[in-house]
């Protein structure tokens, strides 16, 4: 039997304070906050760990969570893995908008890396209060390439598997300003 899925319900990380994470995201991003679940045993498990679960709406039915854990250690990152790998990207219409999020997200005092150009989009980056890393990301490619790319991703992902060098299939994704 094959597993059917309808979307991705939410996804959800970990907050240093349910709080300040809320009102960061609705006063940076204008995400609505929806919903939350307060419990002091875990559903899953029955184990005795009071949290705080939100959840805020990131547009189109896509669901963004965060857990704030008190008794806890700690937060903090996976040290094993660099702070631009682990990130949570949105898309925004378009490249006059990601300009005009840029200036915006600036103007909450946080630093601003780009706009990135990755061929089939532009992004910028920043981190939200709890040390998330944030993309914003306007779509520039086309059809055709976004169908050359899908044509050639088994193939990349072969030649990666055996090499563990980047194939040079879709070079020309970065021949372009």
């Amino acid at each position: 039997m094959t597993i059917e899925l309808k979307r991705i319900h939410h996804v959800a990380y970990r907050c240093r304070d349910a709080k300040e994470t809320v009102e960061f995201y609705q006063r940076v991003l204008g995400m609505d906050f929806v919903l939350a679940i307060a419990e002091n045993e875990v559903p899953s498990t029955g184990e005795p760990d009071p949290y705080m679960h939100v959840f805020m709406d990131a547009g189109m039915g896509n669901v963004l969570a965060f857990f704030e854990l008190p008794t806890q250690s700690e937060m903090g990152r996976d040290e094993n893995t660099p702070k631009w790998v682990q990130h949570i990207a949105f898309e925004v219409a378009s490249m006059e908008a990601l300009l005009a999020a840029k200036v915006s997200v600036k103007a909450e005092g946080l630093a601003v890396i780009g706009p990135t150009n990755h061929g089939i989009f532009k992004s910028i980056y920043f981190f939200d209060p709890n040390g998330h890393r944030l993309e914003l990301v306007a779509n520039t490619g086309t059809p055709e390439q976004m169908a050359e790319l899908n044509r050639v991703a088994p193939a990349m992902l072969e030649e990666w598997s055996q090499t563990k060098q980047a194939p040079k299939h879709a070079a020309w994704l970065h021949e372009q300003d």
